[in-house]
């Protein structure tokens, strides 16, 4: 069984560790007050191509603290929810010690991401957001070009997809995981990549949100709602992003494997 903790922190919030490893911060009295800088990116997307306060149906893979759920109903509220949380000790820890909004439609469903996302309706959401993790790792199976046709069918015509998809420096398997969103989703200006600075140089492991659509996205757009947020931040467009994962190979179910692990943040190097 996971050991949950609740940490109180200089942030005016409280951190989630399951295991010993944070999974999320949050802010109870203010949900707008996002801590991780791969959620801020997150949150830009969302708010370039689907702008508050109009309310817009979401599907999280992965929960933890339901940080940016939390953030959704706050800046879209009647926002429609669904967050697939397999670890039923960590929500009920998290819905006792940090309850959630009166009025919320946040509903957590005890399942893994890709079963989860299987059984959703075409054309059902205007976001889905993979932020999931398994030891550490992005589970394999989120990450061939099945899973993104499934999240491709579950969007809406207006939907995207925001995933957060770390590396190490060289993005060799960043490279796989773009080629297969670009197979899914066809076109290579549906796809672009938030993240900070010295990752996006390639100088630490760290955070990659790739965001993916079946419409081109408005590269400016999402660069002027990064820019809204404190951390020194960059975003790739599709043309960009295509230079720099060229040679990556479409990973597919019985072919994927678990990207790579962080390493112990004592021992990153700045290159």
């Amino acid at each position: 069984m996971a050991e949950v903790e609740f940490v109180a922190d200089e942030h005016g919030g409280v951190t989630v560790m399951r295991d010993g490893h944070p999974q999320s911060h949050v802010d109870v009295d203010d949900p707008e007050h996002l801590v991780f800088e791969y959620v801020q990116h997150m949150a830009a997307v969302l708010d370039a191509v689907h702008p508050a306060p109009d309310p817009i149906g979401v599907t999280h893979v992965g929960g933890a603290g339901l940080t940016l759920p939390r953030w959704v109903h706050a800046t879209r509220p009647g926002s429609p929810q669904i967050v697939l949380e397999p670890d039923e000790t960590l929500t009920a820890a998290v819905r006792e010690q940090l309850p959630l909004p009166r009025g919320h439609r946040i509903r957590v469903r005890p399942q893994l991401g890709r079963p989860g996302v299987e059984a959703l309706k075409d054309a059902s959401a205007h976001a889905v957001v993979v932020d999931a993790f398994d030891e550490g790792r992005v589970p394999a199976d989120l990450q061939t070009v099945e899973f993104f046709g499934h999240v491709a069918r579950v969007l809406r015509p207006d939907g995207v997809l925001v995933m957060n998809s770390p590396d190490e420096p060289g993005w060799r398997h960043l490279a796989d995981v773009v080629a297969g969103a670009r197979a899914a989703f066809g076109h290579d200006g549906s796809l672009a990549l938030v993240a900070m600075r010295d990752v996006i140089k390639g100088r630490r492991y760290g955070n990659a949100v790739l965001v993916a659509a079946h419409r081109p996205l408005d590269v400016d757009e999402i660069r002027r709602q990064v820019g809204r947020w404190p951390f020194p931040s960059g975003v790739l467009g599709a043309a960009e992003l295509a230079r720099r994962t060229a040679g990556g190979r479409v990973l597919t179910d019985g072919e994927e494997r678990p990207a790579p692990t962080a390493p112990d943040p004592g021992a990153w190097r700045v290159r």
